[in-house]
């Protein structure tokens, strides 16, 4: 996987030079990913870095043409898999040359606000937030005398529940140790509100604020956007990665055709079912039939919540 490619400006043509070398990609504003999957065979490796080589070397030409710069220091090379496949992978050549650098391989990279390592274990990015976050904690602390209950709730929201709600969905799937730290800070910030002792209990406090616990809020973004897809409110490439039950021609005619459940594809693998095409409909598929029936976001999101409160 490469990204990401930081271009000065943009259009759509520069999609067909990675439809023209087969190469997998997204792009959001300035940010580029181009990816491509591989087996361990030496040749086979060798081919994909070529074929990014090649790829980049035109948008390169793509971009001069236009009188545009390729930003070579930003571009960053990460490969994933399991720790025993990229172990073998260390023993063969497996950089990749974009213009005049050789962009060797990281084992974290950031991917709009989201650090994504080679095993996608996601701990990096777990601990990089829960410490932005308790340093932002410590520092409304300084102030919470001073500004009141209501306020600070509103500081809180800002700076800190946002920040652990930005990109949780790649957290599905993930133990419950490993996202621990972003619920002890959760844990904090609802004790800052309440003006509790660290040994006060905190339950309580977070029902009255109505506060979803870490795991249920990766649970409710996955739901949301589930919702955007049954309803045709969300981009081809989201809508693409599921299959509505009642989509599939051999179903017809069965009970289950009639539902509003997603199909989840067949996986063996624990880092494959955290992958959005199961997790959204494992999410999905496990609510009440009933809020599969809401049409209206506003609406659907409040019942939602409600749902998962419930089950607290």
């Amino acid at each position: 996987m490469l990204g990401p490619l930081e271009f000065i400006s943009y259009t759509e043509d520069v999609t067909s030079i990675f439809e023209r070398h087969s190469v997998n990609h997204h792009m959001y504003a300035d940010d580029k990913q181009i990816y491509v999957d591989t087996t361990l065979d030496k040749d086979d490796v060798n081919n994909a870095c070529q074929r990014l080589h090649d790829c980049t070397a035109d948008v390169s030409a793509w971009c001069a043409s236009r009188r545009l710069q390729l930003n070579e220091t930003k571009t960053e090379l990460a490969w994933f898999g399991k720790p025993s496949r990229l172990e073998k992978l260390a023993a063969m050549n497996h950089t990749v040359t974009v213009g005049s650098s050789v962009i060797e391989p990281k084992d974290v990279v950031r991917d709009l606000g989201v650090m994504l390592d080679s095993g996608l274990s996601m701990k990096q990015h777990v601990a990089k937030t829960a410490s932005t976050c308790f340093y932002q904690l410590r520092r409304l602390r300084q102030v919470r005398h001073l500004v009141g209950q209501e306020l600070t709730t509103q500081l809180v929201h800002a700076f800190v529940l946002s920040r652990i709600d930005y990109g949780n969905s790649t957290l599905a799937g993930l133990p419950k140790s490993t996202i621990a730290p972003l619920q002890r800070v959760q844990n904090a910030a609802a004790r800052l509100i309440m003006n509790l002792r660290i040994r006060d209990h905190v339950t309580p406090a977070l029902r009255q604020l109505h506060w979803l616990p870490v795991h249920h809020r990766v649970n409710f973004k996955l739901c949301t956007m589930m919702h955007a897809i049954h309803t045709g409110q969300c981009p081809a490439y989201l809508s693409d990665t599921v299959q509505a039950v009642a989509d599939n021609p051999t179903r017809a005619g069965l009970r289950s055709a009639d539902t509003a459940a997603y199909r989840k594809p067949k996986c063996n693998t624990a880092i494959g079912q955290r992958a959005f095409s199961f997790a959204g409909p494992l999410a999905w598929n496990a609510l009440p039939s009933a809020l599969h029936d809401i049409a209206d976001r506003r609406q659907f999101r409040k019942r939602l919540k409600t749902h998962y409160l419930s089950l607290n």
